[in-house]
């Protein structure tokens, strides 16, 4: 009986490689599987398979794990306002956990013997993927073609074409990974610290050019309507949300950063659900949180995404950051108008009915009603006492 491998599949030149290579090569029985983080069509989803079989496959499986994904990853994200280094809304890093979850579940399910992925050794994914799948199931062996024979693409083109699988791998300039929570792209210029990537190496382009006004309603921190529309489908927001930005161009940009293995590294990004919820979310929390609650969360939110970039999801530290970032969401509930135009968009304002600014103490700059002026008086001589002291030592010094 020939030994199970499962191998991570995403059709691309690599993993194509991968399954070809693990069935002719090494003899395995090859199990395919694709999880889907809600970056595929059904259409896509179709060759992926059609590839797999074509490759030597004798099953291919599809994990749709985007609801999982949005329950335990992104909801998090957005209570956390997590945009590592300021910017980037860790769109490729933290869905990889989830479907390298999903694959080592799979094996373990139909007792595989291994499983595989076809990451190179310079960059994250290969962490993302090794780790999880040591920690989740230890006794399954995890096998690298790519990494550990350190392949050229062109040896990869070469071993496909010459086993007579045909298929169009022409050298793309791009790498383009696309997911619920965004799109990465990759290449030539990300590759350059002193360029940026050209208007036509994102895959969606400007289409409108007046203005238009989207709301985004929450409850408790999560999405729960947009222009209005209710649902407790939250994916189908998200969608509904970069159907309507990503026509402007919105949420653009280029994302610098430490990787796992101690490199600096570059890749362009195209979010615009995700930038424009995020930010809102903040907004709204501006309103509604108390100055130490925001403080905090800012805190653990920056932990936690750092933790989900550097493949810890696992650690059981993030459980706990959860259960922080879920508290503060209580009042977390309104409306955010947004303006949207031509690559920008202004945050217009907020309706809450947990809005601490309308209050009966007071209209900032304008009139004190919970106070009285002897009161500010009496308050700001008591405030000053420990810089009035600090410095009339100073003068006593200095003669």
């Amino acid at each position: 009986m020939k030994e199970k491998v499962v191998l991570a599949f995403s059709g691309g030149l690599d993993t194509s490689f991968c399954a070809m290579y693990l069935a002719k090569e090494k003899g395995y029985d090859v199990y395919t599987a694709v999880a889907n983080t809600g970056g595929f069509s059904e259409e896509e989803l179709k060759n992926i398979e059609e590839r797999a079989y074509k490759l030597g496959s004798v099953k291919h499986v599809t994990l749709d794990v985007t609801q999982e994904y949005y329950d335990k990853s992104i909801k998090y994200m957005v209570f956390g306002n997590v945009l590592r280094n300021g910017t980037y809304p860790i769109s490729v890093s933290s869905e990889r956990i989830f479907q390298a979850i999903a694959i080592i579940n799979y094996a373990k399910e139909i007792e595989a013997d291994y499983v595989a992925h076809g990451s190179t050794g310079a960059g994250n994914d290969q962490i993302r993927f090794d780790l999880t799948f040591e920690i989740l199931a230890p006794e399954i062996k995890i096998l690298t073609p790519t990494r550990d024979m350190i392949l050229t693409r062109e040896y990869e083109i070469n071993y496909l074409k010459n086993h007579g699988y045909e298929a169009d791998f022409k050298k793309l300039e791009y790498s383009i990974n696309k997911g619920l929570w965004g799109t990465s792209i990759g290449g030539k210029e990300t590759l350059k610290s002193e360029q940026t990537l050209p208007e036509e190496a994102y895959p969606s382009q400007l289409l409108k050019t007046e203005e238009e006004t989207v709301t985004i309603g929450f409850e408790k921190g999560e999405i729960v309507s947009v222009n209005d529309e209710k649902s407790d489908n939250k994916i189908y927001l998200i969608n509904k949300i970069e159907n309507i930005a990503k026509k402007f161009a919105i949420g653009r940009d280029m994302h610098i950063g430490d990787t796992i293995i101690g490199i600096k590294g570059r890749v362009g990004f195209e979010a615009a659900a995700p930038i424009l919820i995020i930010n809102a979310h903040k907004m709204l929390e501006k309103h509604t949180l108390t100055k130490w609650q925001q403080y905090w969360k800012d805190q653990l939110g920056t932990w936690y995404g750092m933790f989900l970039h550097e493949a810890q999801y696992l650690e059981p530290v993030m459980r706990d950051i959860e259960k922080f970032l879920e508290s503060s969401q209580e009042n977390v509930t309104g409306k955010v108008i947004i303006t949207l135009r031509p690559y920008s968009y202004t945050l217009v304002g907020v309706e809450s009915d947990f809005d601490l600014m309308k209050t009966d103490f007071g209209e900032y700059g304008e009139v004190n009603k919970a106070w009285t002026a002897d009161d500010v008086k009496g308050f700001t001589k008591i405030l000053g006492n420990q810089m009035k002291i600090y410095h009339n030592l100073m003068r006593k010094n200095d003669k």
